[in-house]
């Protein structure tokens, strides 16, 4: 039995979790999916993933459930049975545990909580081991296609690093969980966003790279312990993007349109790079829509 095997099967696991999260679930069922014994299951995936298997479906449950409560208007009670609560007072309990408030509270305030995000054990354990694993030869990126978008005055929760000048640098520094929070904010404008900052906005002592989420200019809600809330002005990007690619492929489809943007000439569409008018910044690479980063530019005069 190889690594391989094993992540192969916590990811298993995961994805059997996500399907029957609605449900109850029993260790016996999640270590035939696995292919081990109950015993075996229960070790490996904690050793894995961090949390026991029945840890990791509470925090997966009351995410899910906390979602719900910001977005919609639903009694507690009813939240609780569908994510597999017996009781108002146990989801109470476990919610308030999680998120530090009780989940009355949540759905009146709707506060940034840090939600429960798990990566996809196989598909990260790819992206750092390709050479253990075998693989299709990828096609290169054919295209890539470019627009420019104009983003309004607006306001930005992030949260800084020391030195980091990446995304691996930065998770280094400040844990890979800061975008469960972002992604808890109700008010943003978009999804969040791993930035580069203008010289600008860099505070001495701290990161080029930060993560952030956009949010209206008169956002006023809670701003959570070690995160920061700035002023954007009114800015033009261009906006890249390249084409659909394997998941575990990301890090040369990143290279490869990186590539095609320093050889690329913004006056053709009668811009210039503008790098300290706003922050570059780049979405979460998703296979299924390419990658996809934005720089700023301003028009030609």
């Amino acid at each position: 039995m190889n690594q391989v095997e094993i992540v192969r099967a916590v990811q298993k696991v995961q994805e059997y979790i996500d399907i029957n999260l609605y449900e109850k679930i029993t260790l016996k069922q999640l270590s035939n999916v696995a292919g081990y014994s109950s015993w075996h299951t229960a070790r490996v995936f904690k050793e894995i993933t961090g949390r026991t298997a029945f840890d990791y479906i509470r925090a997966l449950r009351l995410t899910k459930a906390a979602l719900v409560l910001r977005d919609e208007k639903c009694k507690i009670i009813d939240v609780a049975l569908d994510f597999v609560f017996d009781s108002h007072e146990g989801f109470t309990r476990a919610f308030s545990k999680e998120f530090g408030l009780p989940p009355k509270r949540y759905s009146q305030k709707t506060p940034p909580i840090q939600l429960f995000m798990p990566l996809r054990v196989f598909d990260t354990y790819q992206a750092f081991h390709k050479g253990e694993i075998n693989m299709s030869e990828r096609k290169s990126t054919q295209t890539v296609f470019v627009q420019i978008i104009e983003r309004s005055a607006r306001k930005v929760l992030l949260k800084r690093g020391i030195n980091a000048k990446h995304y691996f640098e930065y998770c280094e520094e400040v844990g890979c969980d800061v975008w469960s929070m972002l992604s808890s904010v109700k008010e943003a404008m978009y999804e969040p966003i791993g930035m580069w900052l203008p010289k600008h906005l860099i505070k001495e002592g701290t990161s080029q790279y930060v993560q952030g989420v956009e949010l209206p200019i008169d956002y006023n809600n809670a701003v959570p312990d070690g995160y920061e809330l700035i002023e954007l002005p009114p800015c033009k990007l261009m906006i890249f993007q390249g084409e659909p690619y394997n998941d575990e492929d990301f890090m040369e489809v990143i290279d490869e349109v990186w590539e095609h943007i320093e050889k690329f000439n913004p006056n053709i569409y009668g811009y210039n790079w503008a790098p300290e008018e706003a922050p570059r910044f780049q979405l979460v690479p998703m296979g299924y829509r390419g990658y996809i980063e934005a720089r700023p530019v301003v028009a030609v005069k």
